[in-house]
């Protein structure tokens, strides 16, 4: 078995085969050690080429809620009232610092995510 960089998608698709077949191997072995240099590899290509970026502030908002099982009136508990809830989700009022703050802190969101730009609806 030879390890080399991995450079296209078929090196990438060839190093995920051999991890594969390598799953289970025991560590400190030469097998071992080699599935340790492929995961390596391949996070580090996974890094370079598939860049996930932070979800927008209100994709978020609205993840956590329906995981949650929250309904608008919950949010309108913790950012002030209904109708501020309503133009968030709506994308016709952008969060404050205080909604920020408060999502942070009740919801525990992470406030770097929050404060970033995102489009509100047009007029």
């Amino acid at each position: 078995m030879t390890i080399r960089p991995i450079r296209n998608e078929a090196d990438y698709d060839a190093a995920l085969a051999e991890i594969d077949r390598l799953m289970g191997t025991a560590p400190g072995t030469p097998e071992g050690d080699a599935l340790d240099v492929l995961v390596t590899l391949v996070e580090r290509y996974e890094a370079e080429h598939w860049v996930i970026g932070a979800p927008d502030p209100l994709a978020l908002i609205e993840h956590v809620m329906e995981a949650r099982g929250l309904r608008q009136k919950d949010l309108a508990t913790v950012i002030g009232s209904q109708p501020h809830a309503s133009e968030v989700l709506n994308r016709r009022r952008p969060l404050s610092l205080a909604m920020i703050r408060a999502l942070a802190a009740e919801w525990s969101l992470p406030a770097d995510v929050l404060v970033r730009e995102y489009e509100l609806a047009t007029p």
